[in-house]
């Protein structure tokens, strides 16, 4: 049987990668992207709408959506630079598009055998690994969505379960998302970094389902 895998996000540097190495693998691959499909993550009806049309069962969604600078707010570098307007544009796509992705897609992730649904996140997320302060809004938002990875990784147990439901720290990687910030970090093309996810993802097991961790397969603190 052919294995199927969703991508969202699949017209960002990391989602074209892994939709690519998933594609060379021999599987059905289904790409949805808001310049490719018209797909809005923050806008509940034209998400559903779109999962709606999205037919069978899929051993693979990857949420690979996300921002870090919107509307040229860039990250913060105190906290007197946070306003309320970049605050909730991170949250709306960094956390709450991500959570409706959860809502929507967990019925889509096959019931009767194993199957993966992971996030992008960051590891500048991680409460406990933070040791520099700044960049609030985006640390914030990324800190709220592995959150609710981790509590709907318990719930989708319940229904799903072979499931796991995982949040993923890349690594820096070369796109367009990181151009203005990759001098301050080894970094690696997309194409890395997609095996390395993949690589991750396949020798999980649903014990680990619930948890973040990095490119190389490490668990990052919350």
């Amino acid at each position: 049987m052919t294995q199927r895998a969703l991508i969202i996000g699949a017209s960002g540097g990391i989602g074209r990668a892994l939709v690519a190495h998933y594609e060379a693998l021999g599987w059905e691959v289904v790409g949805l992207s808001r310049s490719g499909t018209g797909l809005d993550v923050t806008d509940e009806d034209n998400l559903q709408r779109a999962f709606d049309a999205l037919k069978g069962a899929f051993e693979l969604i990857m949420v690979a959506t996300g921002a870090l600078e919107i509307d040229g707010a860039a990250p913060e570098k105190a906290l007197k630079q946070i306003t309320a307007q970049a605050m909730m544009d991170q949250f709306a796509l960094n956390a709450v598009g991500p959570a409706l992705c959860l809502k929507h897609g967990a019925r889509l992730l096959a019931k009767d055998r194993r199957a993966v649904f992971a996030v992008l996140s960051a590891r500048v997320g991680s409460i406990g690994d933070n040791r520099m302060g700044g960049w609030h809004s985006y640390r914030a938002a990324k800190a709220a969505v592995n959150q609710i990875v981790h509590g709907g990784a318990i719930e989708i147990a319940r229904s799903h379960q072979q499931a796991i439901v995982v949040a993923l720290h890349p690594g820096t990687v070369k796109t367009a998302f990181t151009q203005k910030y990759l001098g301050r970090h080894p970094a690696v093309e997309p194409a890395e970094a997609a095996a390395h996810l993949a690589n991750v993802m396949e020798g999980l097991v649903p014990a680990q389902s619930g948890q973040f961790f990095d490119w190389a397969g490490k668990v990052v603190p919350w």
